[in-house]
């Protein structure tokens, strides 16, 4: 990797900003753009009315079990190799998911797709904090990153209802094939070359073996309780499982990382309060924002009676809200500081979603119901993604930031997953047998009840755990002089006291 001549970030090519965004705009759209196109799906394909929700749950298990191997693959294989790596599989399942004949085929091809994507995400973080300087330059790209994949969950769900209706469920998997192949043709420009150094530490294959289990079986678990039920013995089997396989990883990294090895996820990072704030946060402010896509889309169709275009276009003030928060987000982190953004964007997402709790009725207007919560709850959750990014990073070498973005990418990942299924309880239990518009409505209110209180103790944990601004915002975290690529063991050797794996511009 090529650093720049005054000791500042490596050099960069003119493209790597919108293949980033690219990226983290492709990975949160197909999160969402195959929702509205499910009943097509089903109907054409033949699948049974309870196992067709797997065309989502294939993604969702993949990326969120493979994120942490991803990321940490970007750190020790190069990032370019890996990004191309992933843009490749993700254009294949893409193509294979389009032109699928048969459940299986179509399932098969999403899962893969997760896969590629868990390859895809954790690059583009670890990307923008090694090349954009800290301070104004890595605010205005952290925050073109976090909008952009805002967008792609809205976007995904406004152009999943434009493409099954005028073209045809085929189109929301083929619509990322071109998208992929430009992609492809900007990463040589745009990305410099990678360049490993003769002591870059080996993958940890126990631990990449452990986290990826463990997580994958949680994400199952937790999709599966909308038909298991949370007191079930397969739920809870699941989860016990999956705790057992995440301690064994705990405990395989630490051993680790006693050892002077490269562990998959180095759990010194928590102990940085900002690492470990900005994940905490990122859990909690998916579990609710994950959750408000998904209910907001069912209000509009099933009590509203929008169809697939019509219900699209309800997310467009979503969007503007993303972008508008986004960018008082980059013109302000350097002056209020990211505890001070998170707090009050957390807080203003929980009264958009408030909002709705209160709005959403069988007679409900889309000015009356949807408009201004929309608009307050997106401006909130787009203050957030600029001070999330660096927190995340905060103080990390390069040689660690896809293990850093991996670890956010998982967390935001697992939020989701964790919210979603909690919340669909929620809504259940509070709908009752009724099943009519008045009785889903009072449902789907219920759910947003909770996302709120998620939003609110995402901001108190934030404000206890992060600690007190510092210079940090302004000081250039920067590579270690050496090489990009650092055995764990070597880097314990730079500085008595300070922190392996981390540079000496700590944000405390």
């Amino acid at each position: 990797m090529t650093h720049s001549p005054t000791g500042g970030p490596p050099a960069r090519g003119p493209l790597l900003l919108p293949v980033l965004l690219t990226v983290q705009f492709l990975v949160s759209l197909d999160m969402s753009v195959v929702n509205i196109a499910l009943p097509g799906m089903g109907a054409d394909l033949g699948f049974a009315p309870e196992s067709l929700t797997w065309v989502v749950n294939a993604y969702a298990l993949a990326f969120g079990g493979l994120l942490m191997l991803g990321g940490r693959l970007a750190d020790l294989m190069g990032r370019r190799r890996t990004l191309v790596a992933g843009f490749v599989v993700f254009g294949a399942a893409s193509l294979a998911g389009g032109l699928a004949q048969d459940p299986g085929q179509l399932v098969t091809a999403r899962a893969v797709q997760g896969a590629g994507a868990a390859a895809l995400a954790p690059v583009a973080l670890a990307l923008i904090t090694v090349h954009y300087a800290q301070g104004k330059e890595r605010a205005r790209a952290l925050g073109l990153w976090g909008a952009s994949g805002a967008l792609g969950g809205a976007v995904g769900i406004m152009a999943g209802g434009l493409l099954t209706d005028w073209v045809g469920w085929r189109s929301v998997m083929l619509v990322n094939v071109p998208v992929v192949l430009a992609a492809l043709a900007a990463v040589r420009p745009g990305i410099p070359a990678d360049r490993r150094g003769a002591d870059a530490p080996r993958l940890d294959v126990a631990g990449a073996l452990l986290v990826t289990a463990g997580t994958s079986v949680l994400v199952l678990g937790l999709v599966r309780t909308e038909t298991e039920g949370w007191g079930s013995a397969a739920t809870a089997g699941t989860l016990a499982a999956a705790a057992a396989l995440l301690g064994a990883f705990c405990a395989v990294e630490m051993r680790g990382e006693r050892r002077g090895r490269g562990p998959l996820l180095r759990l010194g990072l928590l102990t940085r309060r900002p690492v470990l704030s900005a994940n905490v946060f990122a859990l909690l402010m998916s579990s609710g924002q994950f959750a408000a896509f998904y209910f907001t889309s069912l209000y509009l169709q099933e009590v509203m009676a929008y169809g697939p275009t019509r219900a699209g276009a309800a997310f467009l003030p979503f969007c503007a809200g993303i972008v508008a928060g986004t960018v008082v987000a980059t013109r302000t982190v350097g002056r209020v500081g990211e505890r001070a953004l998170l707090v009050a964007g957390g807080l203003l997402g929980a009264a958009g979603f408030g909002w709705f709790a209160l709005a959403v009725g069988a007679g409900g207007t889309f000015a009356g119901s949807i408009l201004g919560p929309s608009l307050v709850a997106s401006v909130g959750i787009g203050m957030c993604f600029v001070p999330l990014g660096t927190a995340a990073t905060a103080g990390v070498a390069a040689e660690e930031t896809g293990m850093a973005s991996g670890l956010l990418n998982s967390s935001r990942q697992l939020g989701g997953s964790i919210g979603l299924a909690v919340l669909v309880t929620v809504a259940s239990s509070a709908t009752g047998a009724g099943g009519g518009p008045g009785a889903l409505a009072g449902g789907y209110a219920a759910a947003f009840g909770v996302a709120a209180g998620l939003l609110v103790a995402a901001a108190l944990a934030t404000a206890v755990l992060h600690g007190r601004r510092t210079a940090a915002l302004s000081a250039p975290t920067l590579p270690r002089p050496a090489e990009t690529y650092v055995s764990e063991k070597t880097s314990k050797n730079l500085g008595e006291g300070v922190d392996p794996g981390v540079s000496r511009s700590t944000h405390q």
